[in-house]
């Protein structure tokens, strides 16, 4: 049996999405910066899906960019507040993604950009009163960017508490939303927000697409030189079919957003459920078994298992068909662990393995109580 738990990575590809994605490929092969009627048929393309991603999050057309996803996004955000907008200085946390945490690292080293990270708590969360503190006692010219849910632990953000708050100090808000668009909904319109990035993977559309809301009139001057594509702030040559895809994904996750929301849900919490019958000492990091608190895609578990046991519980899973997650995937490659782990798991629990499972649509509660009983074969 194969069992896939780690949607968080990404999601695959709904079959709706693969059959357009295709059929654009195939009739839809003209550059869209033609002038010819092939072109004109790519560009149209490109503007439709444009206004369709827009509606469902109540934007405007011209504030949507498209990029190449969520670390582009980020990157071009961060960059752009600092060449364009005068930013002399970013508030994020410890616990962010690292396309913002390296990206903060590159702008301190290279144009001295000053870096402040809020306080967090032992789950994660972010104090919103050391927040207001930052803001309030420094008039630099600021860029706030948290991420709305974080990858790892599954921790929401209050988007209109920060937002609100960040503009009450004339500051910018950046939201890194790629776990949360197509399976939260947005008002773009209502939300304290400035600049948002997402990324069409995260929500059963293809790899390589993503893009970013870019407040109308933000000031924001070309990322990436050359063309004039995306309103001139992104140049190259669009991916007509990855774009398209991207606008199927997310209408079909809208569409069905509530029933599957309630689907989805109903696995996480059978999966608490199970997990805390067969391991009742069991630890949830950061605010993952609070249903209200945390995202319902996600469950990231420290288990109660000796140390020289747990270094086989990867492969262990892996032999028996089930992928998961001992981290975020981009740290997959990397020998130092999770840095949101770092912050969130107590000293007691560091020898304990810690895994992250994520659910979508296409998982049942047959599928952990496959799990469990691997576990409990261990």
């Amino acid at each position: 049996m194969n069992i896939y738990f780690d949607n968080a990575a990404t999601t695959p590809i709904r079959k709706e999405v693969i059959t357009t994605i295709s059929d654009v490929m195939e009739d839809c092969f003209g550059n869209p910066s033609s002038t010819h009627a092939y072109g004109r048929k790519a560009k149209t393309h490109i503007e439709t899906a444009r206004k369709v991603i827009a509606k469902q999050i109540n934007a405007v057309p011209n504030e949507i960019i498209f990029t190449s996803g969520g670390t582009e996004s980020d990157n071009m955000i961060l960059h752009c507040a600092v060449k364009d907008l005068g930013v002399k200085r970013i508030i994020s946390s410890p616990i962010e993604h690292h396309a913002i945490l390296h990206a903060m690292d590159a702008l301190d080293k290279l144009l001295g950009i000053k870096i402040s990270y809020v306080k967090i708590d032992s789950n994660g969360v972010i104090d919103l009163d050391d927040l207001e503190s930052l803001l309030k006692n420094d008039e630099s010219k600021t860029l706030v960017s948290l991420m709305h849910i974080n990858n790892e632990i599954g921790n929401m953000l209050d988007l209109v508490k920060v937002g609100n708050l960040c503009h009450k100090y004339e500051a910018f808000f950046h939201t890194d939303a790629v776990q949360g668009i197509g399976h939260f909904t947005f008002d773009m319109e209502s939300l304290p927000i400035d600049f948002l990035s997402a990324a069409a993977h995260k929500f059963h559309g293809p790899k390589g697409v993503g893009f970013s809301f870019v407040r109308k009139n933000s000031g924001l001057q070309p990322f990436i030189h050359g063309g004039a594509q995306e309103r001139g702030l992104r140049a190259g040559t669009e991916s007509v079919h990855n774009i398209v895809g991207m606008c199927k994904a997310l209408e079909l996750a809208y569409e069905n957003l509530d029933i599957e929301r309630q689907k989805v849900l109903e696995v996480k919490t059978y999966f608490i459920d199970q997990i805390t019958s067969l391991f009742p000492t069991v630890k949830f990091n950061g605010m993952c078994n609070d249903l209200s608190k945390s995202t319902y895609t996600l469950v990231n578990v420290a288990l109660p298992i000796p140390k020289d046991k747990s270094l086989m519980l990867d492969f262990h899973l892996d032999l028996n068909g089930i992928a998961c997650s001992k981290g975020s995937a981009c740290q997959s490659g990397s020998q130092s662990g999770s840095h949101v782990l770092k912050y969130v798991r107590s000293e007691q629990l560091e020898d304990w393995p810690s895994l992250r499972f994520s659910f979508s649509i296409l998982n049942s509660k047959k599928e952990v109580d496959y799990l469990i009983q691997v576990l409990k074969d261990f």
